[in-house]
């Protein structure tokens, strides 16, 4: 294991005599009733495992006070150095992490066959650093540093939550988010681009494989406006020159716009300093969830119209993107989700699907955009069936534009 002394250095914590008290805690949740016998000896190889691996892991290190066991549940003692309680608390939940997770491992793999197919259970892990650089060996500052651990450990991932929070929390802070466009050509006039949709991109995907999952994560933690924001104004940012007939389509979540502290005039002010204007700009509502209150969304977007915006319905014929909203949003386009357009021209009901859409597009005045073309064959036939616009991999990938350098 690296050095802690030179971690703390790189990670620009003091190494002094005064500093805070840090707990890691290991628990397997054991059931009751018949199973009770079986998992006291389970209970016994873990715990000859687990202090094994904790001296061996800690126990040469000045900061390493012991471990002790409550019932099942074991606790690791830290002095940890003078610094700010959010960098220990992250290299803490890191450290524990790394070990907790490699423990867990190769403790059920080192199981016999019979005990390893009944383990079902996965170990509890917590982390806490008291709240003041008070080193003092009191008793009941490290009890107050235990509780804290085992309610941080309740849910068995609860480790890897607050490192995605952390993570999270640090892409927004740090705006680490990068944009990328995917064209959107006209059908009617010799394929030409239409407009481009700005989609979000990660550079570090050590918790996130991509956008969805970010995006995902941030709806649960309440940082969906923050998040959504960031990519509205990246998305502008990174945008080159539109010609005056290009869009640039960006995606909004419809549940966004049910918040109350949404502004819509801050996208107008980013605008002015691209040299862009409303007319330039699509929004793309994205249905993560239902939409629990049209009036609302349907207020916002009469607003952002009369700035001269256009708005798109995202992902029609799957997930929450329903009728409902084509009838109460009233969009200007509707783009058709790649499920529909897959092998369209081999599938009649897909066919029928996509006839029906354009039919009630044409009644409202709304275009189509088929969404996920890859074969020659599918544009052939959205093309032949009347969709204005298409959009996909065979048309072209998202990418960062170049923008020229001043």
């Amino acid at each position: 294991m690296r050095q802690l002394s030179e971690i703390w250095r790189l990670k620009g914590v003091k190494n002094e005599s005064a500093g805070h008290l840090g707990i890691i805690y290991l628990s397997w949740q054991l059931p009751t009733g018949d199973q009770r016998s079986r998992d006291c000896s389970l209970q016994e190889q873990w715990r000859v495992f687990a202090e094994r691996e904790a001296k061996a892991a800690f126990g040469s290190s000045l900061l390493y006070e012991g471990l002790q066991w409550m019932k099942e549940d074991l606790f690791i003692h830290l002095r940890l150095p003078a610094g700010r309680q959010p960098l220990l608390e992250g290299w803490l939940l890191e450290l524990a992490h790394k070990h907790t997770h490699d423990w867990e491992r190769r403790f059920i793999e080192g199981l016999d066959c019979g005990e390893r197919l009944n383990v079902d259970r996965k170990l509890h892990a917590g982390v806490a650093v008291s709240s003041n650089d008070s080193l003092a060996a009191d008793g009941l500052v490290w009890y107050e540093v235990m509780k804290k651990a085992i309610l941080h450990g309740q849910s068995a991932d609860a480790m890897v939550r607050s490192l995605k929070r952390r993570a999270i929390d640090h892409v927004i802070g740090e705006r680490l988010i990068k944009p990328v466009y995917q064209p959107i050509v006209s059908l009617q006039r010799s394929v030409e681009v239409f407009g481009y949709e700005a989609l979000t991109r990660t550079e570090d995907t050590t918790w996130f494989g991509g956008p969805m999952e970010l995006f995902l994560f941030a709806e649960q933690q309440g940082l969906t406006y923050s998040l959504d924001r960031l990519a509205r104004e990246k998305a502008i940012d990174g945008c080159i020159p539109l010609l005056p007939n290009q869009k640039l389509f960006i995606n909004v979540m419809a549940q966004i716009m049910e918040d109350p502290s949404f502004s819509p005039g801050q996208t107008l002010s980013l605008l002015e300093q691209h040299h862009l204007s409303p007319h330039h700009v699509v929004f793309e509502i994205t249905e993560r969830s239902a939409i629990a209150d049209f009036g609302t969304v349907k207020k916002t977007l009469e607003h952002y119209r009369s700035q001269g915006y256009q708005i798109a319905i995202d992902d029609v014929g799957a997930g929450y993107s329903s009728l409902q909203s084509v009838v109460e949003l009233r969009p200007d386009y509707l783009k058709v989700d790649r499920s529909i357009i897959q092998n369209i021209h081999l599938d009649e009901m897909k066919e029928h699907i996509l006839y029906t859409l354009i039919q009630l597009a044409a009644k409202m005045d709304i275009s189509i955009i088929a969404e996920g073309i890859e074969l020659e064959e599918e544009l052939s036939k959205v093309r032949e069936m009347g969709a204005q616009y298409a959009q996909g991999y065979l048309l072209g990938k998202p990418e960062a534009f170049h923008l020229p350098k001043h």
